[in-house]
């Protein structure tokens, strides 16, 4: 099996991440009750947290022999200024278990850096402690601050983590 991080773009790959949501919707399904579809993949592709220079955002796809099994983002500027932040990284359950997450993640935490950040930040659903368990074992922390996301009848607690790089 190959394993290829690449980075994405709107123009080129917003029918693979929509393709990749629907062999994947588990999380979406958790996250706001109904499966993703084309919004929520030009989401992907435009959304950025407050602060934050669109300019600067990274898009990453794990290709397992050439086929999207996952992806990420990466924000700079949020929550604070020097900082950094994870706004989804995602696998599909075909590529769970494997590594592959520690994989992207420190390609990740290797951009976040060259990027001038001293700290990762991302929010983890109450409703995914094996997510929360990964992100623990990668040594991220509680930072205490929680907070509710609503969408349509669905709410979620967020959990705020951070790791030092």
């Amino acid at each position: 099996m190959t394993i290829e991080i690449k980075n994405l773009d709107k123009a080129s790959d917003l029918h693979t991440v929509e393709a990749f949501y629907a062999a994947a919707p588990d999380y979406w399904e958790a996250a706001e009750g109904h499966p993703p579809g084309l919004e929520k993949a030009k989401e992907f592709f435009e959304d950025n947290p407050p602060n934050c220079d669109p300019s600067e955002t990274c898009r990453f796809g794990v290709f397992l022999d050439e086929h999207l099994s996952g992806i990420a983002d990466l924000f700079f500027g949020f929550p604070e200024l020097g900082d950094a932040y994870v706004g989804l990284m995602m696998l599909g359950p075909w590529a769970r278990n494997q590594g592959i997450g520690q994989i992207i993640l420190s390609h990740v935490e290797e951009i976040a850096k060259v990027g001038g950040a001293k700290n990762l930040y991302l929010a983890v659903m109450s409703t995914n402690p094996k997510g929360r368990a990964f992100w623990e074992r990668e040594g991220f922390v509680a930072t205490g601050l929680s907070g509710m996301s609503v969408v349509g009848n669905n709410q979620q607690e967020l959990h705020r983590l951070v790791k030092t790089l």
